[in-house]
């Protein structure tokens, strides 16, 4: 394990006792923003590494359910913060995710792996299913609510909102059930898992284990220090009244 992955989430958690304990200034959430940073890429580490542990295609969902807590952990704290000012802030960054990924990081990906590898390989129908699920969640949350006539704004009703969640909710679980249960394959690599050469050895059940632990506190620290930057971040990003001469 790289000395970074294990000190990271450590000194993350020292700050957040320490944010906790101590009143908050400058020194105090300068640190915390560096040590939240640090606990983010550390966090995405160890998931990693469980991931890899576990295998396909459970290992990926590891890796969503991380990304997914932290993401949520920021948004929901500069929510808490914000107050009704910053109620479109879900919608906004999971509008900007979506774009990011879709386009950007799948671009990227193409480009890289299409000049190291020349071709590559991979599951059309993996790919059909997570593209077939987040496109009904993404215009169900995103797209529908411009249509909707009960509410103002383009914004659900709250029977409206509770039918997407649940729906959405319903949606997730049978993407999950089919990734890990009824069409498993779909979702593994196309090449020999097995092959050193082409998959990097999997860690050991210590190495995997002590990730875990590790992914747990850069998460909670995560979500911690979110909640302390927040207030801070929220009273710097207001504009400042100009003094009149």
């Amino acid at each position: 394990m790289p000395r970074w992955a294990l000190l990271l989430p450590l000194a993350a958690a020292a700050l957040l006792g320490a944010s906790l304990a101590l009143p908050m200034n400058a020194a105090i959430a300068s640190a915390c923003a560096v040590a939240l940073i640090g606990a983010v890429i550390a966090a995405v580490h160890h998931a990693e590494v469980v991931a890899h542990r576990v295998g396909e295609p459970f290992g990926t969902l590891v890796l969503a359910i991380a990304i997914t807590v932290i993401e949520v952990a920021l948004i929901v704290s500069m929510m808490l913060a914000g107050g009704e000012g910053k109620a479109e802030l879900p919608r906004d960054t999971i509008f900007s995710a979506v774009m990011i990924i879709c386009t950007g990081v799948v671009g990227i990906c193409l480009l890289v792996g299409g000049l190291h590898h020349h071709e590559q390989s991979f599951q059309l129908d993996g790919a059909n299913s997570a593209l077939a699920a987040l496109v009904a969640m993404a215009g169900l949350s995103l797209v529908l609510p411009s249509f909707t006539t009960s509410s103002d704004g383009g914004t659900y009703t709250v029977s409206q909102l509770t039918f997407v969640a649940v729906s959405s909710l319903v949606l997730w679980a049978v993407f999950v059930f089919v990734q890990t249960v009824r069409h498993r394959d779909y979702f593994l690599p196309p090449t020999n898992a097995d092959d050193e050469d082409i998959h990097a050895k999997p860690p050991s059940n210590g190495q995997a284990w002590a990730s875990f632990g590790l992914l747990l506190i850069g998460l909670v620290s995560v979500v911690g220090l979110a909640k302390q930057l927040s207030p801070t971040i929220e009273r710097r990003s207001r504009p400042r009244a100009r003094r009149r001469p």
